[in-house]
């Protein structure tokens, strides 16, 4: 549908039966007004229908798609962010927009006027996910209703006028058994996965972003058993695994008066007092980790969480750099990880093909210092992965096996 196809005025016609305020879906406003329920297609209909233009149904069926996509929607994004397998929406300009449907950025065919325009597109973004976008708050992070992630920068941050940055929230959760069957875990390593589950294993999925952990931990969540209770802590939320006892915890941001805000470190923290079979934590990316390590080391056996890292190697560097954020010395950091972290699994994505690539088991070095060694390795292609460390293999087969 064409944008055009939704006139201004008709628009704000919309906007005015539907009330003044902005329409967000997260319930926590920037402003001192309640928190609006977001509108039905019934609605924005109805809207529509009372401004006394004649509508087919053919044309009132896209009207109302476009007045959502303008109202609580990305605007002229959001048909971007519908098509299949696009992850990703990126407007560095008004004349460039890139798209990622899995395969790397392409440049998509969408105009957006002027830099004015798009920093109008930016702040209503904000206003909807219940931010504040201006030259006093010039970067926000927040979410749509439609659980689409939000990043946009403006002026004085952002020198072209407004950057915004969309990551689509895909509900489509795979099986352990899909993933194996589209070439993302190796076969052989599938009965791993599955030991690690029901034997408790405390597991780190580390990667670049865009690689598929979450996709990886939502696989392996559908694989605990259905009378243990899940708790999932994430900055946003973006965890959607099928099973029946999940209890989501997300952080939410200050308010402008610098007030309500609620950190991971303050959601693992309440997720503990949950009584929670598995502690979940989205992705360790600051003092968290403290709390994460130390859950695990007191009787939170089965815990999973993510972590950004280029390889299995890099993990106990990373670990170290966050738990610095809390006050953890690199000693206590290399005791507590050692005794807590079970096993590694590292995510790659190469030429548009997500895929575990290396299984890694935590321990310490004789100089006391965190290591995590890669037992085996997959690049993706292979028939089948490599042992390429026999003793951290036999030791992993021992504890977990057999599978």
């Amino acid at each position: 549908m064409r944008r055009a196809e939704l006139e201004p005025e008709l628009l704000d016609e919309v906007r005015t039966r539907l009330g003044a305020r902005p329409v967000t879906g997260a319930g926590y406003r920037a402003g001192p007004a309640e928190a609006e329920s977001t509108p039905d297609d019934g609605t924005l209909a109805d809207a529509l229908r009372a401004s006394g233009r004649v509508l087919g149904s053919d044309a009132l069926r896209d009207l109302t798609r476009a007045a959502r996509a303008e109202l609580t929607g990305a605007g002229p994004l959001q048909p971007l962010l519908e098509l299949p397998g696009v992850t990703d929406v990126l407007v560095n300009g008004p004349h460039e927009v890139w798209v990622d449907r899995g395969g790397g950025l392409e440049r998509a065919g969408v105009d957006l006027g002027t830099p004015a325009a798009v920093r109008a597109l930016a702040v209503r973004l904000a206003a909807v996910a219940g931010q504040r976008l201006d030259d006093a708050a010039p970067v926000v992070d927040g979410m749509l209703p439609d659980g689409t992630r939000l990043h946009a920068v403006v002026e004085p941050v952002a020198p072209a006028g407004a950057v915004v940055s969309l990551r689509v929230l895909r509900q489509a959760a795979f099986t352990l058994d899909a993933l194996a069957a589209h070439r993302a875990v190796p076969g052989e390593w599938a009965g791993l996965l599955r030991s690690l589950v029901a034997g408790r294993a405390n597991v780190l999925v580390s990667g670049g972003t865009g690689t598929g952990k979450t996709t990886l931990l939502a696989a392996l969540l559908r694989l605990v058993p259905a009378d243990e209770r899940v708790v999932t802590v994430e900055e946003a939320r973006e965890l959607a695994p099928a099973h029946p006892h999940v209890v989501h915890l997300a952080t939410r941001r200050a308010n402008v008066e610098g007030a309500g805000a609620v950190s991971l470190t303050d959601l693992v923290r309440a997720a503990l007092r949950m009584r929670p079979d598995r502690l979940v934590v989205g992705e360790c990316r600051g003092a968290e980790v403290r709390e994460v390590l130390l859950a695990m080391n007191t009787g939170h056996d089965g815990g999973l969480a993510t972590l950004h890292a280029n390889a299995v190697e890099h993990v106990p560097a990373r670990l170290e750099a966050l738990a610095a954020l809390a006050g953890m010395p690199r000693d206590a950091v290399a005791a507590q990880a050692a005794a807590a972290v079970d096993v590694v699994l590292h995510v790659r994505r190469e030429r548009g093909h997500r895929f575990v690539a290396e299984v890694g088991m935590a321990g310490r070095h004789d100089s006391g210092e965190l290591v995590v060694r890669a037992a085996a390795r997959w690049d993706g292609r292979a028939a089948a992965p490599q042992v390429t460390d026999a003793p951290a293999w036999a030791r992993l087969r021992e504890r977990w096996g057999p599978w």
